[in-house]
């Protein structure tokens, strides 16, 4: 380091003083102020930060209520931040104090920064956290069910790392559906870009376009501390999940974590693994509960044909026999055309006897077609006699034909026909429950052709 020269008392002694350079005297000064401040731990409130520059470093200051000092973060520092600075933000920042020539101002390479306690990101938190509610991006009314069975899943999360592979495993193990993964960071300054566009994103997915739109979107990441996760309290990823279409789980960290995007997102999920649980449900016990369902519609189908079948056989042994049915009509019919037969004659007689009677005051012309008058008017009687006969024989024989179809279909041989079987004891006697035969009792299963003789087990 060069030594600091030594002004002279008069202006006469200046010519022999040795003359500097500006470059040297601020190559002096930076040497002095960095063998001084080589490592140093700042705090104080970021003031002038606009966000990084195109380059990717980022410039602003760090001021306290009485001095402030400008500062310069690289961008491989500010890829490693694990949270996003804002303006106003109190934080500790950790590196060298140098100057800048170019400006004739001294400057602090900031190495890496923190929050200045967890109680001002706190603070930060809850204050943003009571400005989103007020404008309604957690009101329960937005929230929208999960579907019950999505085709297709959305997952915005790193590429690498257990999440990724938890969620994938439990889907496989559950109920394995398409998966479409959008890779994002999850940390550092530019993860709440990412994860705010990977959802817009999944949301701008057409339906039946080359990438399969989610029915479903899963938001996940490890756990952490409140400045890894900090990311997903962005005002970005909270207003990107309460905008989404698209039904939208998050799964940050772990149970105990809480961040803002778990307001606004439809549903709030433990962890990643619980969140996979969430999105599908158990194939293997749908498919028990769809077999038991079966079942019991089989034995309620049987059941309801056993009863059926026994109140046709109920019904069948208070009907006659088919034949039977014919007996009495015919018996009635038989009466009725013997009486009319009887009935003629005697008709004829006092017709005759009554024209006898009237003729005897008539003369023979008069009586004769007296006589033709009655006999004719007698044959239209008859001819309408017997066609009402024939048409109470027409309306009989009709009847009949109506009621043998009902009966045959009654009939325990048409049920026979239709597959069933009927079994009986020695006596006869119906059995319709394994309860009713004794073991090792032959029994007779008659069928719709033939019957099988059977030992009861």
């Amino acid at each position: 380091m060069a030594s600091t020269p030594e002004f002279p008392d008069s202006p006469e002694s200046t010519h022999n003083q040795f003359t500097y350079s500006v470059s040297e005297i601020s190559g002096a000064i930076k040497r002095a102020v960095e063998d001084n401040f080589g490592y140093v731990r700042v705090r104080g409130e970021v003031s002038g930060y606009r966000g990084p520059h195109s380059s990717g470093h980022a410039y602003f200051k760090i001021k306290d209520d009485q001095a402030v000092m400008d500062a310069v973060c690289w961008k491989g520092t500010m890829a490693r931040l694990p949270f996003r600075l804002e303006e106003g933000m109190e934080v500790v920042c950790t590196g060298k104090v140098t100057t800048y020539p170019a400006r004739s101002n001294y400057q602090m390479v900031v190495n890496s920064i923190e929050p200045a306690g967890v109680g001002a990101l706190m603070a930060m938190l809850e204050a943003r956290k009571k400005a989103l509610a007020a404008e309604g991006l957690f009101d329960a009314a937005r929230k929208k069910p999960i579907p019950f069975l999505p085709r297709c899943i959305g997952i915005v999360t790193s590429p690498t790392g257990a999440v990724i592979r938890d969620i994938l495993h439990r889907l496989a193990d559950r109920w394995p559906v398409e998966v479409v993964l959008w890779s994002v960071a999850v940390q550092g300054e530019s993860a709440a870009a990412q994860i705010a566009a990977a959802i817009k994103g999944l949301n701008s997915l057409p339906e039946g376009g080359a990438v399969t739109r989610p029915d479903v979107i899963i938001v996940a990441r490890g756990g952490g501390s409140i400045e890894d996760l900090w990311a997903f309290n962005e005002e970005a990823v909270v207003r990107a999940a309460a905008a989404s279409a698209i039904p939208l789980i998050s799964a940050v960290g772990h149970e105990t974590d809480t961040t803002l995007i778990d307001f606004a997102s439809d549903k709030r999920a433990p962890t990643p693994t619980a969140a996979a649980e969430m999105a599908v449900p158990v194939r293997e016990e749908w498919r028990m509960a769809i077999d038991q369902h079966g079942l019991r519609l089989r034995e309620t189908l049987w059941r309801n044909l056993e009863r059926q079948r026994e109140r046709v056989q109920g019904l069948q042994r208070g009907l006659p026999a088919l034949g039977n049915l014919f007996d009495l009509p015919t018996q009635r019919l038989d009466d009725v055309g013997e009486r009319l037969l009887l009935s003629l004659p005697r008709l004829y007689e006092r017709r005759a006897h009554a024209l006898g009677l009237a003729s005897a005051g008539l003369r023979p012309q008069a009586l004769m077609q007296e006589v033709a008058r009655k006999y004719e008017r007698l044959g239209e009687r008859i001819e309408r006699l017997q066609q009402g006969m024939h048409r109470q024989w027409e309306r009989a024989q009709q009847k009949l034909e109506r009621l043998a179809p009902l009966l045959e279909s009654m009939s325990y041989e048409n049920v026979l026909k239709r597959g069933f079987a009927m079994v009986t004891n020695a006596e006869g006697a119906l059995i319709t429950a394994p309860d009713q035969a004794a073991p090792m009792e032959q029994l007779t299963v008659t069928f719709a052709k033939g019957k099988l003789k059977v030992l009861a087990q």
